[in-house]
């Protein structure tokens, strides 16, 4: 039987999480770099902080659904990298930058390493392929620190754009798993899938967007 505690914990957690999920679909179809846009930015990430801290409570104390720790690591580091390089507009190397990923990678592995100890119970595409994502969103900001400064340019745009969408894709695929369980792992899966096709399109614009501008700026 679910305690006081933690049914305010879930009450939060789902809370904060759904306000995300509408303010960061709100972000997407308004302007970018307007005040309300920056507004909205923070109230994404102090609802993100929110979800995370209840989300990790909920797995760490409450011992409920293992599956929200990979989900909240995944929401966790993209919302923090991608608020991180929005910030510094460059790849320069932060000692806390590799602690927060070095974090993020060892509790994946040990999230790993125990499912496979006590026999995977969820759909293993699910699992792989989050840990897969994990990994490849940091190999890339490991990357990225060899690029010359010169040459950096404007990836942070693309950086900043994919990282807080696919927050919101791990959102939007805890929120859609929990509300239909009998269609797992599809309704874990295609929200994914579909937040990353967003990505793919918003990184387009931002791409047509910049070339339009150096257009423009040429004598």
């Amino acid at each position: 039987m679910d305690t006081p505690l933690h049914l305010s914990n879930i009450i939060v957690h789902v809370i904060s999480g759904t306000i995300a999920l509408i303010v960061g679909f709100l972000i997407l179809f308004k302007t970018k770099g307007t005040p309300l846009h920056v507004k909205l930015g923070y109230l994404f990430i102090y609802c993100m902080i929110i979800v995370v801290t209840t989300g990790a409570f909920g797995v760490i104390v409450f011992k409920r659904n293992l599956f929200l720790l990979l989900i909240t690591v995944l929401a966790g580091y993209n919302t923090y990298s991608g608020f991180r390089i929005l910030k510094e507009k460059s790849n320069r190397f932060y000692i806390k930058d590799l602690l927060v990923m070095v974090a993020a990678l060892a509790i994946a592995l040990v999230f790993i390493y125990y499912l496979k100890s006590i026999g995977f119970y969820w759909n293993p595409v699910v699992i792989y392929s989050g840990v897969g994502y994990l990994l490849l969103v940091v190999s890339y900001d490991i990357f990225r620190y060899g690029i010359p400064i010169s040459q950096y340019g404007n990836l942070w745009r693309y950086e900043h754009s994919s990282k807080m969408i696919s927050a919101m894709g791990a959102l939007l695929s805890a929120f859609v798993g929990t509300l239909l369980p009998d269609f797992k792992p599809y309704s874990q899966i295609l929200p994914s899938l579909l937040m990353t096709l967003i990505m793919i399109f918003f990184n387009i614009k931002i791409y047509i967007r910049l070339k339009k501008q150096k257009v423009m700026t040429k004598p």
